[in-house]
């Protein structure tokens, strides 16, 4: 099982269809980018169709997409352009604005009051590659339950939600950090999250993680897995494996065994 906020099936496909990301009702965009939407993520940057404002002569253009559940129901497509000049937050200070524009703090946490009035936990970010300011919604993220085959305390949770740094007694550390399409960032390459969803452990792998906010590169020790890590890696396999054995007719589940048994994944 993937951990995702949305179903395939939500997407609003008319309007993917205008940038070039579906073809007469079937998506062609890549499996990593539409994860990463229905993750309620923003994709890598992508080379899009124009097809929103064809007056202005651009047949393509450079943009990141997310979506978000539209007023009326199901969800709206988010387009993220390039932007010469960073639009401003009405809640933001220009002191706040300039040191997240200038890479001084990696987030900002805010309490907003959203349409209705109420009050609204948000996380902001600044996107160098869009110039532009990135709001979330707290309530929105998905926190693990576990990385590594350790549990998370209430207050790793908590941390973790509002954009700090959390570490782990392997000395993993881990950052929410909604610009980058994995949605965190960590001192590994490769990390194992978990969360309990319907009654069971749903497992994710992430790889090709970006160091820490501050590092450009990781160190040394980026490459060097816990116990923990090896040990969620063999449940993982296990769930893919029955997962996948669950999809393919009884004849063919015989052959997969075999296949896998000697691969240790598929």
């Amino acid at each position: 099982m993937k951990q995702q906020l949305y179903e395939a099936q939500q997407l609003p496909y008319n309007e993917l269809e205008k940038v070039g990301l579906a073809r007469e009702g079937k998506l062609t965009i890549d499996q990593d980018n539409l994860m990463t939407l229905l993750s309620g993520r923003r994709t890598e940057m992508l080379r899009l169709k124009n097809q929103f404002a064809p007056e202005l002569n651009l047949p393509e253009f450079d943009a990141k997409l997310s979506v978000r559940p539209a007023k009326e129901g199901g969800l709206e497509l988010m387009v993220h352009p390039i932007y010469k000049e960073a639009p401003q937050l009405p809640f933001l200070t220009d002191t706040e604005a300039l040191n997240l524009e200038e890479g001084h703090v990696p987030n900002i946490e805010k309490m907003i009051f959203d349409d209705e009035g109420d009050p609204q936990d948000i996380l902001i970010e600044f996107d160098e590659e869009t110039n532009e300011f990135i709001v979330t919604d707290q309530s929105r993220i998905l926190v693990p339950d576990r990385i590594n085959g350790e549990d998370l305390s209430l207050d790793q949770k908590e941390r973790y939600r509002k954009g700090k740094e959390v570490e782990l007694q392997d000395g993993t550390k881990v950052q929410f950090s909604a610009k980058e399409k994995e949605g965190l960032r960590s001192n590994k390459m490769l990390l194992i999250a978990s969360i309990i969803m319907d009654g069971g452990l749903t497992y994710a792998v992430y790889h090709g993680l970006k160091a820490l906010f501050g590092q450009k590169e990781h160190d040394s020790k980026a490459t060097e897995n816990s116990k923990g890590y090896y040990s969620d890696l063999e449940q993982f396999q296990k769930q893919d494996r029955r997962e996948t054995m669950a999809q393919k007719p009884e004849s063919n589940n015989k052959e997969y065994e075999r296949s896998y048994s000697r691969t240790g994944s598929r």
